[in-house]
């Protein structure tokens, strides 16, 4: 567990850096309208969706060690995107990496549900690699905070993300998890049919991917606090809490967020998905109405904070429902159904920030409540399901 979350930190200490001054040096450095940073990254999170799924298919297979190996080692592409003055290059690159990201995810998560085989600790676990995932990220957030103070260029700042990437890939290789398992038993015979999903199992999937209607990239509030304080440093600094609201989230309440899924899906109704609408509304308000930093960082916080529940329970939830030879499938879904959210919502967000960044996160809120309908709505079937299990326990 060690090695895989050390290895989640290096990474986002890693990329996020990237993250955090890619709409920066696209917008502001090569001149290029914000529609452009969102459709860069729907490119990055549509395709992802499919590496996600395909990730998760193809390390139940083949093994999900070294489909998660290979993955990492391809996100540096995403530093090179700064060491070219073409916007489509850039662009390029940095989708580029980010699909190496999405194909190792899944299987980083299998990995971690084999390392904690006891589905009690399976919250704190997750809650755990989150927090010094993001943890990773907050510290991004502070080295590209200064270099930008010392007026070092992007593609500096870009390149040096080489090497925290290259020892998560070698604190990967630690974690002796997640192997080529025993060809499967035969496939059930016609009529027979699978196991079948869950109840709740679809509802997390449709959850998931409406609330990743509201999920744009972190690099629009970063363009919102920059542009609305006037200073490219205090988008940074929005990054920072961002990412260190989220870590302190996972690693606080990881193991307090409910030992059931039908509790897990209450908090991760609640406090995930409406805490990331009233976050988005709160964004809305402050922008505009002109309230001032404060009031934008304080947005920032609500959705870091709701990020770090839906983070560590969307995962917990899913590999209870989603367990043993099905597990690499479950969460490669999982992915692909927020990436495919995802997908829409930068397009969206891209073209509605256009008419006004109040009306951007006015449409995310909205979606973001609805997303905490479904899965409320679907408590009561799965503790039907759960009292079911019981009993044939």
């Amino acid at each position: 567990m060690w090695a895989i979350s050390l290895s989640a930190c290096f990474a986002d200490l890693g990329y996020q850096a990237v993250l955090a001054g890619f709409p920066l040096f696209l917008v502001l450095t090569l001149h290029q309208p914000v529609w452009e940073f969102g459709l860069a990254s729907a490119l990055s999170y549509g395709g992802g969706a499919l590496c996600s799924y395909a990730g998760g298919r193809i390390g139940d297979r083949f093994g999900h060690r070294s489909l998660a190996l290979a993955g990492n080692a391809a996100i540096p592409l995403l530093s090179l995107c700064a060491l070219v003055a073409s916007p489509v290059w850039a662009v390029g690159l940095m989708t580029g990496g980010w699909w190496a990201r999405n194909l190792r995810s899944p299987s980083r998560r299998v990995m971690l549900v084999e390392a904690v085989p006891a589905e009690e600790h399976r919250s704190s676990a997750f809650g755990f690699l989150h927090a010094l995932d993001v943890g990773g990220g907050a510290l991004a957030g502070v080295y590209v905070l200064a270099a930008l103070a010392l007026h070092v260029q992007f593609r500096w700042i870009f390149l040096a993300t080489v090497l925290p990437l290259a020892v998560s890939t070698l604190s990967l290789s630690r974690a002796h998890v997640g192997g080529r398992r025993p060809a499967a038993a035969p496939a059930p015979a016609a009529g027979e049919g699978a196991a079948p999903l869950p109840p709740g199992a679809k509802a997390l999937f449709g959850a998931a991917a409406l609330y990743g209607f509201t999920f744009y990239s972190v690099g629009f509030p970063v363009l919102t606090v920059a542009q609305g304080s006037g200073r490219l440093v205090a988008g940074i600094g929005a990054f920072f809490v961002l990412q260190a609201a989220s870590a302190l989230t996972g690693y606080i309440l990881g193991g307090r967020l409910g030992s059931t899924p039908a509790d897990q899906f209450a908090r991760l109704g609640l406090l995930g998905y409406l805490g990331g609408g009233v976050g988005a509304g709160v964004l809305a308000f402050g922008y505009g109405e002109h309230l001032g930093l404060a009031v934008l960082l304080v947005g920032v916080a609500i959705i870091g904070f709701a990020l770090g529940v839906v983070e560590t329970l969307e995962p917990t939830a899913m590999s209870v429902l989603r367990s043993g030879r099905r597990a690499g499938r479950g969460f490669g879904t999982l992915s692909a159904a927020r990436s495919v959210g995802t997908f829409a919502a930068n397009l969206v967000m891209g073209l509605l920030y256009g008419i006004g960044a109040s009306v951007a996160y006015g449409y995310a809120a909205v979606l973001a409540a609805v997303s905490a309908a479904i899965v409320l709505g679907a408590i009561p079937a799965l503790r039907t399901w759960q009292r079911g299990q019981n009993h044939d326990s």
